[in-house]
């Protein structure tokens, strides 16, 4: 029998937190291993069931640790027997039905693959989110493939990867080594992540019907409140592999004059927003 862990990384969001773990109770195929790991945020103990392991993640500069705490989530889901990790972002519902999708991908695939699932993004809701209203709510994004229910679909393109919900098995996971630790702050390392698992001869299996519903809450676009950890973990990026990524948002930010691009460099000009920002605690 497979043993699936799910891994969460937080630091606040706390109110979509606790959303996320309704869902997870609720589903057909509930976690054996719950993972909860938290950036410099003591208060996720109180938002998460006793079940649930939280595991301490602290950051060395202001940027928060994204690919560090995912790499701290899987050892210790490892540690504890996982088959199969299954990622969800800390804003993302689970289907009824994800989690149960996921497992059978898992069980049917016989090649090292990162499994993907489809995303909705939900519309803001002054009251949140009851968890009977989301199959009527499913969108997935158009970005990216959505099989029909219980099909795979071999994945083209690597770039389409998401850390938002994904699973990797044990061999997988091994074989991929984790996610690169030079990127720090927002962006650009789940792109890493993929194209690490591209160049180890690992697939993209998309999944149908592991869906997953992200909860609203206020962004920007470009996301301009996180351009230096971008800039800087393109920057990391471009070196590892020898171009950009987040192309849609570094050609806005340069057509806005926020930064300047010249060759393999990349600097932000004065007056730019802060490094960071840090989400709401709700």
């Amino acid at each position: 029998m497979t043993r699936v862990a799910v891994v969460t990384v937080v630091h606040g969001r706390h109110r979509h937190l606790r959303m996320q773990e309704l869902g997870l109770a609720a589903s057909s195929r509930t976690p054996d291993v719950r993972c909860v790991v938290a950036m410099d945020d003591d208060e996720v103990v109180r938002h998460v069931p006793s079940d649930a392991e939280v595991v301490p993640c602290a950051r060395s500069g202001d940027a928060l640790p994204l690919a560090r705490a995912r790499n701290v989530g899987a050892r210790r889901a490892l540690d504890r027997g996982a088959d199969l990790l299954v990622f969800l972002d800390v804003d993302c519902i689970p289907g009824a039905t994800m989690l149960e999708r996921y497992v059978a991908a898992h069980q049917r695939v016989d090649r090292p693959t990162l499994l993907a699932g489809p995303v909705t993004y939900l519309p803001q809701a002054s009251d949140g989110y009851a968890l009977d209203d989301l199959p009527a709510a499913t969108r997935p994004h158009p970005a990216r493939p959505n099989p029909s229910d219980g099909d795979l679909l071999d994945g083209t393109d690597h770039d389409l990867f998401w850390s938002l919900s994904f699973g990797a098995s044990n061999t997988t996971w091994q074989r991929i080594g984790g996610f690169c630790e030079d990127y720090e702050g927002y962006g650009g390392e789940d792109t890493d992540f993929a194209a690490t698992a591209a160049s180890h001869g690992v697939a993209l299996t998309w999944v149908g019907g592991a869906h997953a519903y992200h909860q609203h809450h206020p962004v920007s676009d470009p996301p301009v409140e996180h351009l230096r950890d971008i800039v800087a973990n393109a920057t990391v990026f471009r070196k590892r592999w020898g171009r950009w990524p987040m192309p849609g948002w570094l050609d806005e930010f340069e057509r806005r004059g926020l930064i300047v691009r010249a060759g393999e460099r990349m600097t932000v000009t004065v007056g730019t927003p802060p490094a960071h920002s840090i989400p709401s605690r709700s």
